[in-house]
């Protein structure tokens, strides 16, 4: 039986009379850019987070990035991040003319290790700048203890992480400023690139929207140089139609996630995700395995179509663009042993118990 890793058809399927209503409206009105429903949906969102301000940009990407140049980062200043993580939580960093600071991983969660933050502190540091990979914040206390006690700005990237809590506390709360992803394979995907910057700081909230219109404020008098980055009307409709079902459809997936831990328990080689207490509400954006038999896993699910993706197969350490960075091979053992094993399998809402069935036997044939 073919599984796809995600099926995003299903899902339109279900609400295709809201979702063609939202984008009839915005055709209506023609408020094409920046209108009503982002000035809606940013509302929304701030309300969801926890906090009083949201700035909706133009992708995930675009979020880290403003929210790096409201804390000033700029060219000679470091940002401490993970070693492990998409692409855009690295490359912000260096397009801002910074230098990114790798810092490795907890092998059981897969965010960054807070107890070796400390150590890569230094005179030039103005950011810590944790990924909350795969759904499950990284262990924030002792972040933000660090930040408090050197005097440092914290941007969660919680792009992956949506409504997920850290102690009853939501993504993108705790720090200076929170970053989500609206790409469409995330929990509350577009349809097409999207993003949003939340934040309890009003001065930095101004700054982002400021940043967002190339620095404008009135129109046509620039402050500084900023971007072309702004959330369309016709995605945050459609993120707005959305957005009530994002409780549900997260806790579906954390629905299916269980009978994968129980059904997956015990087997040789295989690792299944790690919940740690401080997670009060793990979204997974991915279901992650580890297995040092991925290999033969993952030709299994080739072989029987199962929908299957390795986050990530190189560590930023390894990457061509960031060797001038000099980092070592040996500074990074724990995102390097990830890299090796992870691989995520199909965990979306609308995927059927027979589906599921289908990749639960067939890892188990594998490995048990």
């Amino acid at each position: 039986m073919a599984v796809p890793l995600l099926d995003l058809s299903r899902q339109y399927a279900y609400l295709k009379p809201e979702i063609e209503k939202a984008v009839f409206d915005v055709m209506e009105n023609s408020s094409f850019i920046l209108g009503p429903q982002v000035a809606r949906l940013e509302e929304q969102v701030a309300a969801l987070s926890g906090v009083p301000y949201a700035v909706g940009v133009a992708s995930g990407t675009d979020a880290l990035l403003i929210a790096l140049r409201a804390c000033d980062v700029g060219p000679g200043d470091e940002v401490i991040t993970s070693n492990f993580s998409f692409f855009a939580s690295a490359g912000v960093i260096s397009r801002l003319g910074a230098r990114p600071v790798f810092v490795d991983i907890d092998l059981n969660t897969y965010n960054i290790d807070p107890g070796l933050i400390e150590a890569a502190i230094s005179p030039k540091t103005k950011v810590i700048m944790p990924v909350h990979l795969f759904g499950q914040l990284a262990d924030m206390d002792p972040i933000m203890a660090l930040a408090q006690k050197y005097n440092l700005k914290v941007v969660e990237d919680a792009a992956q992480a949506i409504g997920a809590e850290y102690k009853g506390r939501k993504a993108g709360s705790i720090g200076d400023f929170g970053c989500f992803s609206f790409y469409p394979s995330k929990n509350l995907g577009a349809a097409g690139d999207g993003g949003m910057i939340v934040t309890r700081d009003e001065a930095g909230y101004k700054r982002c929207r400021m940043l967002r219109v190339h620095g404008e404020n009135p129109k046509y008098y620039y402050h500084f140089i900023g971007y072309n980055s702004r959330l369309d009307s016709l995605q945050a409709a459609i993120l707005s139609a959305k957005l009530p079902y994002l409780q549900k459809w997260s806790e579906q997936r954390a629905a299916h996630a269980r009978i994968y831990d129980r059904e997956l328990a015990g087997l040789k080689d295989l690792k299944t995700p790690v919940v740690k207490s401080y997670a009060t509400f793990h979204i997974y954006n991915q279901y992650t395995l580890a297995s040092p038999r991925r290999k033969t896993i993952l030709t299994a699910f080739s072989g029987k179509k199962i929908g299957h993706c390795i986050y990530y197969p190189l560590p930023f350490h390894k990457q061509e663009c960031f060797k001038p960075l000099g980092y070592r091979a040996e500074e990074f053992p724990v995102s390097s042993q990830a890299a090796d094993e992870v691989f995520s399998i199909p965990v979306y809402p609308e995927m059927t118990a027979e589906e599921q069935a289908e990749v639960i036997e067939t890892i188990r044939s594998c490995v048990s």
